[in-house]
């Protein structure tokens, strides 16, 4: 969640700043994270990391598990891209033009006055990239990392399979803890960002709360 998190934050910075070759670069990685089925990147990432640390001259360093991290962390990052740049481009125009006219620097500018709107307009859509992470950990299993599925998997073999329904609904409620969890936090933070939402004020919320 977090790696996937910080390579949104560059990939959203690289797709709204436009520089050439790096963003078209950045553009074809949201397209590769958005239009490839998750287990099939769990796939390239487990059979693809070996080959490329390979080129270094480095063996046995790739496991299921760091494959695993690596192909959701992408799928992650990429699915989140797709949350913050249009909540960046959803910020007023003249919000970023009275910021320029005061002299911020891009870095300014964002902290100050873009990013308070656009967190409140990406929370909605960030809590849902959360919620299918949380489903999508479950395919780890498929490239041979224990995750709880597979760890229920081995408990059901050891039990000669007497108890799958009684198993998956004990996931299925761990799951679903989980996901409501993740929901709260965000809606709590959804909340308390509301005073930032561009709607909440006639003229320029963040920008006056900054000056």
């Amino acid at each position: 969640m977090i790696a996937g998190f910080v390579l949104a934050l560059i990939t959203t910075t690289f797709r709204v700043r436009r520089i050439a070759v790096i963003s078209q670069l950045a553009d074809l990685y949201v397209s590769y994270a958005r239009s490839v089925p998750v287990v099939l990147q769990l796939f390239v990432a487990f059979y693809g990391l070996p080959v490329l640390v390979g080129l270094f001259g480095i063996d046995d360093f790739v496991s299921p598990t760091i494959a695993a991290i690596l192909g959701l962390s992408l799928y992650h990052g990429g699915y989140l891209s797709e949350v913050m740049r249009p909540a960046f481009l959803a910020v007023e125009r003249g919000q970023h033009d009275a910021a320029d006219s005061l002299g911020y620097t891009f870095r300014q500018k964002l902290v100050r006055v873009v990013a308070p709107q656009a967190v409140h307009i990406a929370l909605p859509g960030y809590g849902n990239s959360i919620i299918y992470l949380i489903h999508n950990v479950a395919l780890v299993m498929y490239i041979g990392a224990a995750d709880v599925m597979a760890t229920a998997h081995l408990v059901m073999e050891r039990d000669y399979n007497q108890y799958q329904f009684e198993t998956y609904l004990v996931l299925a409620v761990l799951y679903s803890v989980l996901c409501l969890a993740a929901w709260l936090i965000v809606r709590f933070f959804e909340l308390r960002s509301a005073k930032f939402a561009p709607s909440a004020a006639p003229a320029r919320p963040a920008l006056m709360a900054s000056v």
